[in-house]
């Protein structure tokens, strides 16, 4: 699915972490990695020299393990070449990572990261690092709504970076509490929500299946955002892979939404996907 990767690589730590999810989901998928540094008109000379350090050491670092890379070196705007770039080179998927004021802005109005997230005609990845030490997942949660979509990308984009990092996925429900006559709002029991289980999920499982992905299910009540991050606290998981349509991450901008909430709240290093492949 995804055969040509791009890494957005700065000057910060957090862009040469993000640029190593590609790389590892690059080797597991069989795909040829790019590493592009954008200088923007008024950015420092010195500044751009450790950007260019970081794209040659991970593209020396991916060609050693057996991933074909390639640096890309450009001056403009981020947003503009990157999408340049994406279009002539028929480019699958983007990596890009979230700056510390990206998070503090509501939902990184007016930043390059969400000028690629709703722009570029391919898949993205977002990437919000919180630890810098815990870059080799070993539990990807992954929250999962009853309706979804771009599922057989979804669950590829998981399958390929539990692959690469060996890592076992938890996959997390929140549901609506069963209304009974006399009791109220009462939670579904485990048993009960294994029946119940929506038909977007269940085929999410069965791909992930089918790729000898391990995994556990787990749901809860309440707050969709909240639940996600306490969650994932609670188990201390890794990495945690979150889907979002252009659609929802635009309507973020005037109403907010779980994404927003998580990439503000979030325990851990956490990946936002918005899918590029049209569902089959």
């Amino acid at each position: 699915m995804y055969k040509k990767i791009l890494a957005a690589v700065n000057e910060q730590v957090n862009s040469e972490v993000s640029a190593r999810y590609a790389m590892h989901l690059a080797g597991a998928a069989g795909a040829r990695l790019y590493l592009c540094s954008v200088a923007e008109p008024d950015l420092p000379d010195n500044r751009f020299e450790l950007a260019k350090a970081a794209a040659r050491r991970l593209a020396l670092r991916a060609q050693e393990t057996g991933i074909e890379a390639e640096c890309l070196f450009s001056k403009g705007d981020p947003a503009r070449k990157i999408g340049e770039i994406v279009r002539m080179g028929g480019i699958d998927l983007v990596f890009a990572a979230t700056r510390r004021e990206d998070v503090q802005k509501r939902f990184y109005a007016g930043t390059t990261a969400r000028k690629l997230s709703v722009s570029l005609p391919c898949a993205v990845a977002l990437v919000r690092v919180v630890h810098l030490g815990r870059i080799h997942p070993k539990e990807i949660f992954v929250p999962l709504k009853a309706r979804l979509t771009h599922i057989p990308e979804r669950a590829y984009f998981t399958a390929m970076l539990a692959r690469a990092f060996d890592a076992s996925v938890y996959l997390f429900h929140t549901t609506k509490p069963i209304k009974k006559f006399f009791h109220g709002e009462v939670p579904l029991t485990p048993v009960e929500w294994e029946k119940k289980i929506p038909a977007d999920i269940s085929l999410f499982i069965n791909l992930l299946d089918r790729r000898g992905v391990a995994h556990e299910k787990g749901h809860t009540t309440g707050a969709e955002g909240r639940s996600i991050t306490i969650e994932a606290a609670v188990r201390r998981s890794d990495l945690i892979i979150m889907g979002a349509s252009t659609r929802s991450l635009v309507s973020s901008l005037f109403r907010g939404n779980p994404v927003e909430r998580v990439l503000r709240e979030t325990p851990c290093n956490l990946i936002i996907l918005k899918p590029g492949h049209e569902d089959t």
